[in-house]
């Protein structure tokens, strides 16, 4: 049974660099690393981001792009990892709300998936490590859709910190 470390802080925190360096230090020397990504590319400083961090992870490291989808991605990888890194939580909890914005249930379909997604941590040979945005200690959102995505991911946040054996969190 896969234990699940849960990585969240603020934008610029180090929450990346902190779960890479656990996970490569989970999964030892010549360790197999499985990161699942949930970025999107839609706009040239998101390609750029991105980019940047490819650059960051070692090439050794298998890499799945899932910006749905992220507990079948994992499933398929945890089996032969010794450690899975996810990065991020708040990404996905966007990616499946912006797709899911027009049809009702957009909260079941998100929570559904993170119930997912920490049933497929469980499942991982090795740990899996979860990063996500801290989203709630800011300024409340001007928009509507930016007050309902700050409250999903806070409800998913909760989740995965309840289910998680370790949660941390990053300021710096």
């Amino acid at each position: 049974m896969g234990t699940i470390l849960f990585v969240l802080g603020g934008a610029r925190s180090g929450k990346s660099r902190y779960a890479q360096a656990r996970a490569a230090e989970a999964a030892g020397p010549g360790g197999r690393v499985a990161f699942v990504a949930t970025a999107e590319g839609r706009d040239p400083e998101m390609r750029e981001r991105i980019g940047r961090h490819r650059q960051d992870r070692p090439a050794s490291w298998t890499t799945l792009e899932a910006p749905r989808q992220a507990a079948e991605a994992l499933r398929s990888v945890g089996p032969a990892a010794d450690a899975v890194l996810v990065d991020c939580l708040t990404l996905l909890v966007s990616n499946l709300m912006l797709e899911a914005r027009e049809a009702p249930g957009a909260e079941q379909a998100v929570m559904a998936e993170v119930r997912d997604l920490l049933a497929a941590a469980r499942q991982a040979r090795g740990p899996v490590i979860l990063v996500s945005n801290e989203v709630g200690q800011g300024v409340v959102p001007e928009s509507g859709m930016g007050r309902a995505f700050r409250d999903l991911a806070g409800r998913a946040h909760q989740l995965v910190a309840a289910e998680a054996d370790e949660v941390v969190f990053l300021t710096a």
